[in-house]
């Protein structure tokens, strides 16, 4: 009822705690109408003052001129309604007001620049400086392109005043100056306050984030413009407020090659496209729109589902069109109003760009909207090859002797190849010529390379039916020994998996067994060398000698392969034929190759010895064999073949606690990978592995670049599972970093609902767990609350065994509901998780959550609140007695000394002060228990002893005794942060008067 003017500053003063928002907008309209009833100026001064603000932050500029214009009549007619702070309100607004009517096309720039005529007469009658007079007619001068430079100097050049705008948004718009004059570099210096989190508003930082994103890309600093885009897109979507930054970050997008996620971002802020009351921001968001979308028309995805204006359903074309007319109109609308072109060449600017990037910036969010190639879009061209890489052949003939060539090098690059020949083939744009030998031969090619991409999907029965075709056309050919080679790779890579299949693997083995007599046989009845050519082999003129030498040990490689992994699926403890047949196997491969000199083969057999020791726990062996791989690899000239050998040995060198030279191998590991063009090389766990070395040196940028491409991968390759847990350690690094809000937007992306969907329901409860505690960390209360009531949602009907879980996310969504100042909620969720912890006890748990509600107890009710904190900490108490004082995991010297410092600041807050002094020493002579790992918060309830001591008891003496003989106690045990606190604290007594 707001028939008061009481009830109305009251309903004013609840409305200004809502977000902004339609609902605050509209309250905030509803409440100046209440306020005109009553004959109460100061009333409708601050009902005027709430609706100016919801207009402002909401996008709503058209209007904020009509309500400024009220507040000036009242300031003019009864100015003793005005507060101090509001009358300093009524000057500040003045440039609300001017870039208010800049928003509006309808309005004359004439009237625009008489309203700035009328600040300044204003402001020289009260007495105020003109800069942010000068300040105003620069963003005019920028707005519409002419007089720049003159109206930035004479803004600069004069000295800020009470009535500047605040240092965070002067900071954007000088570096903004100088985005416009073309210095992205200079404009990153000038942000760095702002991008650093130095300087900040209630526009800042996201506003800078926004329009930083584009000169971060353009000077490659692309790790920042990740940062960037993840914190700040977070705080401007679905903001109306904010159209203009949502715009920016669809078009870094695009510019990123992430499409994917600018089709997410445009879902999520949908309803911007029903927001126009600030026209010039309006544009901002339907330009940046329409590059994202203009990516995708010209990638062929114009009728990709978008996004668009509510009411009918869109594709990515269909809305390009609807979004570039209305932005024509606007833009045209601002450039006739101004008199001049600066805004449509602004946005024709933005419209040229094209992406930034050869390849997608990795930005560690699981995007679930990527476009889809449509069917009948033209085939890309294929991939441009590494610099070790021979290019691709335009003249079939030596297309196809280049891919042989390299297939008998067992050169990675090969692969590009076959899957041009096998397309041409396909198109009709080339046909079998004589000159390649007999068809069958490459017919039985090209079989060989669907079963290698077969097999690579796991479809062993279809990749065994390719190789029987090519091994009886090889026979056919007379080409005995590929044809060997053939059957010998179909049974390898046949070998079943687990007990079950046991019979199979016998079968398998018996006859490769023959396979390899065979191979013997003919080596002995005919030199691998010096044997003449058989007929398919002299048309397609084969090195027969080389050629019989690579079928030799297919064969043998094969049998070594299929007793791998008959190896690896036995306990490794286990005796038995799988072992004997591994090292007979494996032994033959390499004195074989030794024998023969062909010292890639050596490097095999090395590689099985080596990942078979390192599963059974032989790290030593492990490494020696893989270093030894290394050797035999560079003296084989087949540099393409190490990448595998260095990745797995970057494994053992993590094991062994050496992340920089595990680093390093994967480093060189992944670059030969892309250099030889190998694309069956597992670049996404490598990727990870690396992501994993940064991290333990302490490279976190490192660490957040290489997991996220990592994850990344994964997606690509359909790993979600993989992807996720890869996102996870992203989070885990980038909290480490101190990058909280990276990390919660990584969280976030995992729990949308298609991402969700394809995770199991613990690690879905794993990423909300760690999202709610992110949001609590970045003080978003009621979200994080949120996240803690679906988890324990989750958990509820979790078995018995996980019944100590449920105990942590009760207490946990207590707090959270506490913090959020939901006071009810979060009663009741306290009870039931003291009732949680009778049933399945997690003391850490219960014990931080009494402390917590004692401390927001006394924050939220004071004096009266002071029992009622004090018996929370006697529960905490009552639950540490009953902890043994051996349970392992569990410091109860920490928890018991904590409860008695916060036990100390809840009675120094009452100004019991004797009593708080009593329960601060007992905190610091329990963290002695602790030890070293004591000494950090042993200083903190020094100081807090000192502090009640100095100034709640007047005991200066006897505080700074205490300072100085904790401070050295800290120096002592290498803690000179903590050394320098309690210094500090104790000069500033020492400074003190005496007497």
């Amino acid at each position: 009822m707001l028939d008061t003017p009481e009830a109305v500053v009251e309903a004013l003063r609840e409305n200004h705690e809502r977000p902004h928002g339609t609902q605050r907008t509209v309250t905030a309209e509803e409440l100046v109408e209440a306020a005109e009833v009553f004959d109460e100026p100061d009333t409708l001064v601050t009902a005027l003052l709430e609706l100016m603000t919801a207009y402002e932050f909401t996008g709503e500029q058209r209007k904020s001129p009509v309500v400024f214009a009220r507040l000036l009549k009242l300031w003019d007619t009864a100015p003793e309604s005005f507060s101090p702070w509001e009358a300093h309100q009524v000057f500040w607004r003045f440039k609300w007001v001017t870039t208010s009517l800049l928003q509006v096309p309808e309005v004359p720039l004439d009237t625009v620049r008489g309203w700035i005529d009328r600040m300044r007469e204003r402001y020289e009658e009260a007495g105020h400086g003109m800069q942010p007079v000068a300040a105003m007619r620069h963003h005019v001068a920028a707005h519409i392109g002419t007089g720049v430079e003159d109206a930035y100097d004479l803004w600069v050049t004069r000295p800020r005043t009470e009535l500047s705008d605040c240092e965070a948004c002067e900071t954007r718009h000088r570096a903004w100056h100088r985005v416009a004059a073309g210095d992205d570099a200079a404009a990153l210096d000038a942000w760095r306050p702002v991008l650093a989190g130095q300087q900040s508003c209630s526009e800042e930082p996201q506003t800078s984030q926004a329009r930083a994103l584009l000169p971060l890309l353009r000077l490659g600093r692309t790790d920042e413009a990740r940062s960037h885009h993840l914190t700040g897109y977070r705080r401007v979507r679905g903001s109306t407020g904010m159209q203009h930054e949502v715009g920016l970050h669809l078009e870094f997008c695009a510019l990123s090659r992430n499409e994917g996620r600018g089709l997410e971002v445009l879902a999520e802020n949908r309803p911007l496209f029903g927001a126009t009351g600030a026209p010039l921001d309006r544009l901002g968001f339907l330009t940046g729109v329409e590059v994202l979308l203009a990516r995708l028309v010209e990638d062929g995805h114009g009728e990709t589902p978008v996004a668009g204006p509510p009411g009918r359903n869109w594709t990515a074309g269909e809305l390009l069109g609807h979004v570039s007319a209305e932005a024509d109109r606007l833009a045209a609308a601002f450039d006739a109003r101004n008199g001049t072109t600066a805004v449509g060449d602004r946005r024709r600017e933005r419209l040229a760009r094209r992406p930034l990037l050869d390849e997608p910036l990795p930005l560690g969010l699981r995007t679930a909207a990527a476009p889809r190639t449509p069917a009948n879009a033209t085939p890309a061209a294929p991939a441009a090859a590494g610099p070790g890489t021979p290019g691709v052949p335009g003249d079939f003939v030596a297309l196809v002797a280049e891919a042989r060539r390299l297939n008998h090098l067992g050169h990675p690059g090969d692969s590009r190849l076959w899957t041009r020949i096998a397309e041409r083939l396909a198109d009709g744009s080339a046909a079998h010529d004589d000159r390649l030998g007999p068809e069958e031969l490459l017919r039985a090619e090209l079989a060989e390379e669907r079963a290698y991409r077969l097999r690579q999907k796991d479809e062993d029965a279809e990749s065994g039916a390719e190789l029987e075709t090519a091994a009886g056309l090889y026979e056919e050919l007379g080409m005995e020994w590929r044809a060997l080679a053939a059957r010998a790779r179909a049974l390898a890579w046949t070998t079943g998996e687990g007990d079950a299949d046991a019979g199979r693997d016998e079968a398998v083995r018996v006859r490769l067994d023959r396979l390899v007599r065979e191979a013997e046989r003919l080596t002995d009845e005919a030199p691998l060398t010096g044997e003449k050519p058989g007929d398919g082999e002299a048309a397609a003129g084969v090195d027969v000698a080389a050629d019989r030498v690579v079928a030799y040990f297919t064969v043998l490689y094969a049998d070594a392969y299929a007793a791998y992994r008959e190896a690896m699926r036995r306990d490794p403890e286990e005796s038995g034929s799988a072992p004997e047949r591994f090292r007979e196997a494996v032994g033959r491969l390499r004195a074989e190759a030794e024998r023969l000199g062909v010292p890639h083969q050596v490097a095999n057999a090395r590689q099985f010895v080596a990942d078979e020791a390192g599963r059974r726990g032989d790290v030593a062996l492990a490494e020696s064999e893989l270093r030894a791989a290394l050797v035999d690899i560079e003296a084989s000239e087949r540099p393409w073949r190490g990448s595998r050998p260095r990745a797995l040995l970057a494994q053992v060198m993590l094991s062994r606690q050496e992340p920089a030279e595990a680093a390093e191998l994967l480093h060189r590991a992944i670059a030969d990978a892309v250099r030889y063009d190998d694309g069956d090389f597992p670049l996404a766990p490598t990727y990870s592995l690396l992501g994993h070395a940064s991290s333990h040196l302490g490279d976190h940028a490192g660490a957040v670049r290489h997991l996220s491409e990592a994850a990344a991968r994964f997606d690509r390759e359909g790993e979600h599972g993989e992807a996720a847990d890869v996102r996870m350690q992203l989070a885990g690094v980038l909290t480490e970093a101190g990058r909280q809000a990276d990390a919660v937007a990584v969280l976030e992306s995992l729990l949308s609902e298609e991402s969700a969907a394809a995770l199991d329901e613990r690690m879905v409860a794993q990423i909300r767990l760690s999202l709610a505690r992110g949001l609590r960390e970045l003080e978003e209360y009621l979200p994080s609350a949120e996240e803690f009531l679906r988890l324990a949602g989750t958990v509820s009907g979790w078995e018995e065994d996980d019944a100590p879980i449920r105990t942590l996310v009760t207490a946990d969504t207590a707090v959270a509901l506490a913090l959020a100042d939901r006071w009810e909620a979060a009663e009741a969720a306290y009870e039931r998780a003291l009732a949680a912890h009778a049933e399945a006890p997690n003391p850490p748990m219960i014990v931080r959550m009494a402390r917590e509600f004692a401390r927001l107890t006394t924050a939220v009710r004071g004096d009266e609140g002071v029992e009622a904190a004090l018996a929370h900490l006697v529960r905490a108490d009552g639950v540490l007695d009953a902890v043994p004082a051996d349970v392992e995991g569990f410091a109860v010297w920490y928890e018991r000394g904590e409860v008695h410092y916060r036990r100390a600041r809840v009675l120094a807050e009452a100004e019991r002060f004797e009593e708080a002094l009593a329960e601060a020493e007992a905190a610091i002579g329990v963290h002695e228990e602790g030890g070293e790992h004591g000494e950090l918060p042993r200083a903190e309830a020094v100081r807090f002893a000192a502090l009640v001591e100095g100034n709640g008891l007047g005991r200066t003496d006897e505080a700074i005794a205490r300072l100085t003989t904790a401070a050295a106690r800290c120096r002592n045990a290498g803690r000179p942060e903590a050394a320098q606190i309690l210094t500090a604290l104790r000069e500033e007594y020492m400074a003190r008067p005496r007497g």
